[in-house]
């Protein structure tokens, strides 16, 4: 794998809940006996290796909520953590008592032609422009082709008790101070839920696997969440955010060094993160391959209450993209929305990583597998898993500066 990794310094950003934020300059002096030990870290994620564990969620189908098949993949998923060494690791339980409301989508269009100049609205704040398509989810098991995927998919969701699952890092000097770093595990669309969100939660559980190594220490410690939900309303995040955000760097027991819920200094969350293929065309096709400006877009809302600083946070992985990513550039975006990061916004400085601008692009129907049986494994090609990987290497490298990472030799 062939890094650039520009020579500058990265500026970084440290903030805590409810202080001004600061931004300090992260020590970009080599640690002893490694060249760069960020660099080590960001080598250390494999191509064949994040597209497996992408594989491996596929096996459960779309991992619709409130199904045996998402069960079952909260399951694999806890395991698979525990095996690479997250062995602390947690359940989020709550209940989800209705079933999820036919969806629609404000950035939905009949796929006309926008006439030119005109500006229409989409998610988030974000205006729409050009040929754009409807992007409502298929709601219908027979719309997939494949009856083995379709019998595995068949089971409905009911309400009742949900879980999802995380594990945590403890950082070494300053363990009640936190990362989160997630995405979510269910889906939709009577597919395999490849890209949304295998992909982010395969992202989310690499990392994990490479920071739980033995070898590796924090400063501060992560969070790597995986949540339930989301396609009903990101339900399993705000579970989360009231179970715990006020037990936010309270020792447990006194004096004992320890922190259940370190205080949250930011949430980076990865939705979709394998298709950027350009916009449709006008007869509503679209490209087979990634196009030429094809990047990771690293968003913040710009109307949260902590706009500023995630805006900071999120050119700082921009910077980190610069510096460690192999193949594809970052570009950051104001309009960020749809997705579990929004949970968070108003209680710190949140981002979400994606592959597509979330309003303009994703929600103007660039991504024909979004939602749609489609949405498979075997859809994507090696440059589209790449994409995924360089959106890996970014998030790696940014929550390792952050976060103080070092390696014992």
């Amino acid at each position: 794998m062939q890094i650039n990794r520009a020579s500058r310094t990265i500026c970084g950003l440290i903030v805590g809940l409810g202080t001004p934020a600061f931004v300090e300059e992260v020590n970009a002096q080599p640690q002893a006996g490694f060249a760069d030990p960020v660099g080590v870290l960001v080598d250390r994620l494999d191509l064949e290796r994040y597209k497996s564990t992408i594989k491996g969620l596929t096996q459960f189908g779309d991992r619709q909520q409130g199904t045996d098949r998402n069960r079952a993949a909260v399951d694999w998923i806890e395991a698979q953590l525990r095996s690479y060494g997250c062995a602390n690791t947690e359940r989020i339980k709550y209940v989800f008592d209705r079933l999820p409301p036919p969806q629609t989508n404000a950035a939905s269009s009949s796929g006309a032609t926008i006439a030119s100049g005109e500006i229409r609205a989409g998610l988030g704040g974000s205006r729409l422009r050009g040929m754009t398509l409807p992007v409502d989810p298929n709601n219908r098991l027979d719309a997939q082709t494949d009856p083995a995927l379709r019998a595995l998919n068949a089971q409905a969701p009911t309400p009742g008790a949900r879980e999802e699952v995380y594990c945590t890092k403890v950082g070494s000097t300053r363990p009640d101070e936190m990362y989160i770093v997630g995405a979510h595990m269910d889906g939709r669309g009577y597919g395999e839920a490849a890209d949304d969100d295998g992909s982010g939660t395969a992202l989310v559980m690499e990392l994990a696997h490479i920071f739980s190594s033995p070898d590796v220490k924090t400063e501060r410690s992560i969070r790597f969440a995986l949540w339930n939900n989301e396609e009903t309303g990101l339900n399993g995040s705000r579970a989360y955010v009231e179970q715990r955000a006020a037990l936010q760097g309270k020792e447990n027991p006194p004096g004992s060094g320890r922190y259940p819920e370190p205080r949250w200094l930011a949430m980076i969350q990865h939705d979709m993160l394998l298709w950027d293929h350009g916009m449709p065309r006008p007869d509503g096709t679209v490209n087979s391959q990634q196009r030429p400006e094809a990047d990771v877009n690293v968003e913040f809302q710009s109307r949260a209450r902590f706009a500023d600083q995630a805006m900071k946070l999120a050119f700082y992985f921009r910077d980190a993209n610069e510096r460690y990513a192999s193949d594809y550039p970052a570009a950051v975006g104001n309009h960020m929305t749809n997705t579990d990061s929004a949970n968070f916004e108003d209680l710190a400085p949140a981002i979400s990583l994606r592959e597509n601008e979330r309003g303009m692009q994703i929600g103007a129907g660039w991504n024909p597998q979004y939602h749609q049986p489609t949405d498979r494994y075997a859809a994507y090609s090696d440059k589209d898993f790449r994409l995924g990987l360089n959106a890996a290497q970014t998030s790696l490298a940014a929550v390792a500066l952050l976060a103080g990472a070092r390696l014992d030799k």
